[in-house]
Order: C-alpha cells, then structure tokens, then sequence
C-alpha cells in the first residue's frame, strides 16, 4: 500500500536535492574551475592518516616525482563529526600566510552512506569557498561526490589524484635523454657546416694573400 525511502535511497535522495540547489547556485560550473601548478612545490593533503588512500596517494606521488612539501592535516573522513573537520581542515589551509599551491581533499572506496560526508553540503561550500585550488578524489571511479563536483579537478581515485598532479619521472627523463641526443645532433651539424665554411674561407684568404 506504501513505499517509503530507507537507508540508501533517502540519502540519495537528499544528495540529488542538495545537488539541484548548489548546480543552480553556479558551484558546479566550469568556468569557475581553475588551472593546477604542475608539478605543485607545496601540497595542503586532507585525509585519514590511517586509510589505504593517504598511503596510496604518498607512494604514487613520491614514486613518479618526490620531492614535494606535503602539509597534512589528519581527518576523520566517515561519521557524524567528519564534515565538521573536513570543512575546518579546508578554512585552516586558507587561512596560513603561505599557502600550499593545491588542496588534496582524498579517502578509500566504500558504501553510500561511507562517502556520505563529501556530499553534504558544508563540504561541498568549503571545498567550492577555498582560495587555494582543489583536488578531490572520494572513493572509486564509480563514486562520485558532491565535493568532487565542486573542485578544480576530480580525480577518480586517491591514486589518480596523485597522477594527475605531477609527471613520471621516468618519462621525463626518457625524454630528456632524447632532447640531449637531437641537440647533439644539431651542434655537431653546425659545427661541421661552420667547419667546411672555414676550411672554404681559409683557401680563399691564402689565395687573395698568394695574389
């Protein structure tokens, strides 16, 4: 005779709610999203210390570039208290003299009602409020959160985040082993073409001399 939402349906529910509000608003908009340094110098992270993503995303992140100061702030990132300390962790960065070049905001897969306190809709302002670019990265490829939505870059994963935020070393210096072997090439070319033009120079003179 009747259905009523439970669990996971009535929380989708209000996160399809709270996404009309804030899309109409212009927190979703493309031309708000900003450019992020590549490679950052500085990173303000935002994660659990004790989740597989915040070691994930350190590995990745030191694995293909390393050298970056990472400022952390460790958060719960599921639970009744997490949107409060998400958000305070995000206004905390903004609010220092020097600020990091990028704000990581990451956590692991999960249920709906895990990733529940990235769609609310304090994340969500801090995340679209901040000062210092954003990088978002909630759960796996499938999820997607109200906070991601909001950032200057979505990544799929914690792992992707760090992917997306500094090059492979390894291709690099592939390519700079490449660069180095053309520029070789083309200074020992010169110097061959400027070494005929002297021999030629060096005849005419002698020959203009002898004259």
């Amino acid at each position: 005779q009747s259905i009523t939402p439970s669990g996971e349906g009535s929380i989708r529910r209000a996160a399809d709610l709270l996404a009309l509000k804030l899309s109409k608003e212009g927190l979703f908009d493309i031309n708000r999203k900003r450019q992020i340094k590549h490679p950052p110098e500085t990173i303000g992270l935002i994660a659990s210390k004790q989740s597989a993503a915040y070691a994930d995303f350190i590995k990745i992140l030191n694995a293909r570039w390393g050298g970056i100061t990472i400022d952390f702030i460790d958060v719960q990132v599921q639970g009744e208290i997490a949107p409060s300390q998400i958000s305070a962790a995000i206004q905390q960065f903004n609010s220092i003299a020097i600020q990091p070049d990028v704000l990581v905001l990451i956590r692991g897969g999960g249920s709906t009602e895990d990733l529940a306190a990235f769609s609310t809709e304090l994340v969500t302002r801090a995340v679209a409020a901040s000062r210092i670019p954003t990088v978002v990265a909630i759960g796996h490829e499938i999820d997607v959160s109200l906070a991601e939505m909001a950032s200057d870059l979505h990544a799929s994963t914690p792992s992707n985040a760090a992917e997306l935020l500094v090059p492979d070393k390894k291709v690099i210096g592939k390519d700079l082993i490449r660069m180095r072997t053309t520029i070789t090439d083309i200074i020992q070319s010169l110097i061959l073409k400027n070494s005929n033009s002297l021999e030629e120079y060096k005849r005419i003179l002698i020959q203009e001399i002898e004259n």
